[in-house]
């Protein structure tokens, strides 16, 4: 599943104000909570309102349509929501005429029970029904509530362009939905079934980008390697083979994988074209064989440490992270020590680490949740001490090493070193104080210090 709730609590999706000869006088302001995929369907959100004439800005207080684009995977992600929509009060004290909207996984999953809340939600709408948000919002400015979230088997966006108005990196969604039923997942619950855009649509689409001047794409799905177009003949790894050579000069990454789909195929198209990036996101969720076969992952831990020997024999020097759970339903001492022990084995650059959530209506709800909070956090804890002191070894080990990093804009602690990343997904800090570095530049960078989270590297010619 594709999630970077950790370090995403609130990503406002900024947009420049778009001028259009059909625009309504309605401006709308978007904020994408969770993942990468909710980040992409605020991109083809934005354009679908584009297309009928509202415009997208990037100041709350200029708007008079708010959409919250929300995230359901844990019980905190929805806290999020209801906190934030006690907050936008202040602006239907500025705007009594201020329509205010739930999209996403949260729509889909609590349905109606949204409308209404905090007096200010009056439009739901589900991850498949994003092309009604116009009709929606024009019921709401009407005076009446409005709810769509009918999941689809056939609703992939094909022909929507998303609008993307700033940075030099996109996502492209190539599927949507899930069928592998995790015990703990909402997910399919909340996006459906799986369904794959055409093959030919995605590599214009890829093409299109660079033409526009993408350095580097994304190819997003909830389990991107069970990518499968019939009708064209194609898996991901064909799919991902040909992007590569379509865009010869793009960076191409993807996310997220399924270790069950993990193909020696995928991983030789991988090996075998300098611009894939060489970084993979595998997660693991579990080192206990016990623990995932109730979690219903498909894979046993030795399957997994396989896959992973494998990756590493064809690129010896990847980047990988993963996903990891403390807590589920009847984990005991041995399970959690299994999984710092898989860590200890694969040595993962980094990694997101939660504790169990229930979720309504997966397997896993119905069982109890036996495992105390003081155990979860503790356990929780000895994960990420380890994680941390794993990436710490794995970076200082980069010290000297020369990476070609994307150049993302200035660092935050000091304008005049800049940031960028490298292509396994890593960030590196450099000395930039003559800004002759630009924003979409690709430079390389020789290593000279870290820490666990950051590079410091020197730009060579």
């Amino acid at each position: 599943m594709i999630k970077d709730i950790t370090y995403i609590n609130q990503e406002i999706v900024s947009k420049s104000d778009i001028n259009t000869e059909f625009y309504n006088g309605n401006d709308v302001y978007i904020e994408t909570y969770g993942c990468q995929m909710n980040v992409n369907d605020s991109e083809i959100v934005s354009g679908i309102l584009v297309q009928h004439g509202y415009r997208i800005v990037d100041d709350i207080s200029k708007s008079n349509i708010v959409l919250l684009n929300t995230c359901s995977v844990r019980d905190n992600a929805e806290a999020k929501i209801m906190h934030r929509l006690a907050h936008l009060k202040a602006y239907r004290k500025q705007n009594k005429k201020l329509i205010v909207g739930i999209l996403g996984c949260m729509a889909e999953r609590l349905k109606g029970k949204l409308i209404g809340k905090q007096d200010l939600v009056s439009i739901v709408i589900g991850p498949d029904e994003y092309r009604k948000v116009p009709e929606l919002i024009e019921q709401a400015q009407n005076g009446e509530s409005g709810i769509a979230v009918k999941l689809s088997k056939v609703e992939t966006y094909s022909d929507i362009i998303p609008l993307r108005t700033e940075g030099f990196s996109a996502w492209v969604s190539i599927m949507r939905g899930c069928d592998k039923f995790c015990t703990y997942c909402i997910v399919p619950f909340t996006r459906g079934n799986e369904r794959s855009k055409p093959f030919p649509i995605i590599i214009n689409e890829v093409i299109d980008l660079q033409k526009q001047g993408i350095k580097e794409v994304t190819l997003l799905g909830q389990n991107v390697n069970s990518y499968v177009d019939l009708v064209n003949k194609a898996d991901f790894a064909k799919l991902l083979d040909e992007v590569a050579k379509a865009v010869p000069e793009m960076r191409i990454r993807y996310t997220t994988s399924h270790p069950y789909d993990m193909t020696d195929e995928l991983i030789e198209v991988m090996a075998n074209h300098q611009n894939i990036c060489k970084y993979i996101h595998l997660p693991v969720q579990s080192g206990s064989e016990r623990i995932l076969k109730l979690m219903n992952r498909h894979y046993t831990p030795e399957y997994y440490l396989e896959r992973i020997e494998k990756i590493r024999f064809m690129m010896p020097y990847i980047s990988l992270s993963t996903d990891i759970i403390s807590g589920f339903p009847t984990e005991n001492e041995e399970d959690h020590q299994q999984t710092l022990y898989l860590m200890e084995q694969v040595r993962f650059d980094g990694a997101y680490m939660f504790n169990y959530s229930p979720r309504e209506k997966t397997k896993a709800y119905k069982w109890t949740d036996d495992v105390s909070d003081e155990t979860k956090k503790r356990r929780l804890n000895e994960i990420i001490d380890l994680q941390n002191k794993i990436s710490k070894e794995n970076n200082k080990n980069e010290i000297g090493r020369i990476h070609e990093v994307l150049v993302e804009g200035a660092s935050k602690k000091n304008k005049f070193q800049w940031q960028g990343r490298s292509d396994t997904n890593k960030v590196v800090i450099f000395d930039n104080a003559n800004l002759k570095y630009q924003a979409g530049n690709i430079v390389k960078c020789k290593i000279k210090d870290s820490t666990s989270a950051t590079l410091f590297g020197d730009v060579i010619d």
